[in-house]
């Protein structure tokens, strides 16, 4: 989940100006060797497509059927090991991270549903997953995306 978070906020407004983890080569493979990937531009084009995917389904601007090119031809075998029960995932090296990534949104969704969602921050462009009891976080940070709301609520009241 933390990939998948990471994934979707990997686009951050910071002073005004998006900033893109995955926009520039050697940021795009840097990020995805520390979520596990080998930093192939296959890789990252892949990941870009499954970021912006994701993140349409998420806002509900698109159907989550836009994902599915994303899973062509990926297969999960089981197998029983001393563990227990194993999936393996069966698809390209380049494509693994990204469908990881679909895979771990659409178990959210299972688990959690509802509770992946858009900061309510109108000016941000992060994404938070609500995993508390009363499932009424609203922001991506209190510190940050919350402060400024309620600061500029009590502003709008006040004047």
């Amino acid at each position: 989940m933390d990939a998948l978070l990471d994934l979707l906020n990997s686009r951050p407004l910071v002073d005004g100006r998006e900033q893109d983890a995955l926009g520039d080569p050697a940021t795009g493979t840097r990020w995805a060797r520390e979520h596990g990937g080998d930093g192939s531009l296959a890789e990252l084009a892949l990941l870009r497509a499954a970021r912006d995917a994701l993140r349409d389904v998420v806002r509900g601007e698109r159907a989550p059927d836009v994902l599915k090119p994303l899973l062509d031809g990926v297969r999960q075998t089981p197998e029983i090991t001393s563990d227990g029960l194993e999936w393996t995932l069966e698809t390209p090296p380049h494509a693994r991270l990204a469908v990881e990534t679909v895979l771990a949104w659409a178990a959210t969704e299972k688990r959690l549903p509802g509770r992946l969602r858009p900061c309510a921050n109108g000016e941000c462009q992060m994404f938070l997953l609500d995993r508390s009891r009363a499932n009424r976080a609203r922001w991506c940070s209190m510190a940050v995306c919350g402060n400024r709301e309620k600061a500029r609520r009590h502003y709008e009241r006040t004047r």
